[in-house]
């Protein structure tokens, strides 16, 4: 095994920590206290302008995007800054051969980011280990841009889209992008990755994502179930459109593991409260003609947020929007069996009585866990994905 590989899988030792089950890496504090040490490990990127991260090939394109522009320079001078993926096509945007890990994911993709399909495969799996649109993986489910800073998942100014997840893979590692929608996409990409040796309990990265509009009346939302082998779920991302008037979020969340049947082993209090806020995200304020008002507030901090609040126009676009994420770095949940995570979407009604919603529902939900996984639901059709 190569030295210090926990100082190699991600930029916040924190979350590989966490994998391990210690708070600390060789006695330092595992923020940032161990950058300083070596490692055999050997770094590599692969964007358009170096397709496969080999050494010493990056910037040699004598074809691209860019080759107008650097008509007057030539070679080495931004010749293949980005791609483009045609309408009902899917291109490869990584190919790696390990055992490594990727550290870094950055793009910005044009067009309708519902649209746009991210999938994982590890160790030539015939069934993705991620699958998810590629707003939603970044925390953008609403296709409008709201800043997020957060240790998993930064998203900054121009759509910039970054996940610092550590990723690693024993044998291959294949990340694609489908282009579901009747018309071609740019997409500016560069995958930073790591070759080296990894430790034995390595667990897969894994996202899925699903979308209920609306939620039946008096049903739980259903986050992810079916998980089976050993792991542990790491994160949470909700895009939630509100259906009606009044307060969302009484609901609770409940994970369901190793055998748990009727009652969950962890149940929350609140959507809230999951999401490291309080009462009703709410934040009393005084407005230009002097009387106090009650408003949601956003926050983005490194391990959860409500990052966007969309309050509408009051013409067509009515209804209120919202984004929030949780990411269990410090707090992994960790399963031996299984696992099933649910919410529900509640709200208020007359006499003090809870209020089930009918709302739009979509989550993405982040974890490790052993291989292989259980195929995911089938994703949902265009028209079902699409923000309305």
């Amino acid at each position: 095994m190569k030295k210090n590989i926990f100082a190699c899988l991600s930029i916040s030792v924190a979350i590989s920590a966490s994998v391990s089950g210690q708070s600390k890496f060789n006695g330092i504090d595992a923020n940032m206290g161990n950058i300083f040490r070596l490692s055999d490990a050997k770094t590599r990127s692969i964007s358009p302008e170096n397709f496969n991260g080999a050494k010493g090939k990056g910037g040699m394109a004598a074809e691209g995007t860019g080759k107008e522009a650097a008509r007057d320079l030539g070679k080495g001078w931004k010749i293949s800054p980005c791609v483009v993926i045609k309408a009902k096509t899917t291109f490869t945007v990584a190919e790696i051969e390990g055992p490594g890990s990727i550290q870094h994911i950055w793009m910005t993709p044009t067009g309708v980011w519902r649209n746009s399909i991210l999938r994982f495969y590890w160790d030539d799996e015939a069934s993705p280990s991620v699958e998810v649109p590629v707003g939603d993986f970044f925390g953008m489910g609403w296709g409008q841009y709201s800043p997020l800073q957060s240790l998993a998942v930064c998203v900054n100014p121009g759509s910039a889209f970054n996940c610092y997840w550590p990723m690693p893979f024993k044998k291959k590692c294949r990340i694609t992008m489908e282009n579901i929608d009747e018309t071609e996409m740019v997409l500016y990409y560069q995958v930073d990755y790591i070759l080296t040796e990894l430790p034995s309990d390595a667990a897969y990265f894994h996202a899925q994502f699903r979308r209920t509009n609306p939620l039946p009346y008096k049903s739980d939302y259903t986050l992810v179930d079916g998980i089976r082998g050993r792991g542990q779920y790491v994160g949470t991302y909700i895009a939630l459109g509100v259906h009606g008037n009044g307060w969302w979020g009484e609901g609770e969340i409940k994970f369901f593991m190793d055998g748990d049947t009727d009652y969950p082993t962890i149940c929350g209090t609140g959507t809230e409260d999951y999401f490291c806020g309080s009462y009703d995200f709410d934040t009393r304020k005084k407005n230009a003609a002097g009387v106090e008002v009650s408003e949601f507030t956003e926050f983005s901090t490194p391990y959860s947020g409500l990052h966007q609040v969309i309050r509408g126009d009051g013409h067509y676009d009515v209804s209120q929007r919202f984004g929030m994420y949780r990411w269990h770095i410090k707090d992994p949940i960790r399963f031996e069996k299984d696992l099933k995570v649910t919410i529900q979407a509640l709200g208020w009604r007359s006499g003090g009585r809870y209020l089930p919603l009918q709302d739009d529902i979509a989550s993405t939900v982040f974890w490790y866990q052993t291989e292989p996984h259980n195929p995911f639901p089938a994703l949902p059709g265009k028209d079902a994905l699409e923000v309305n």
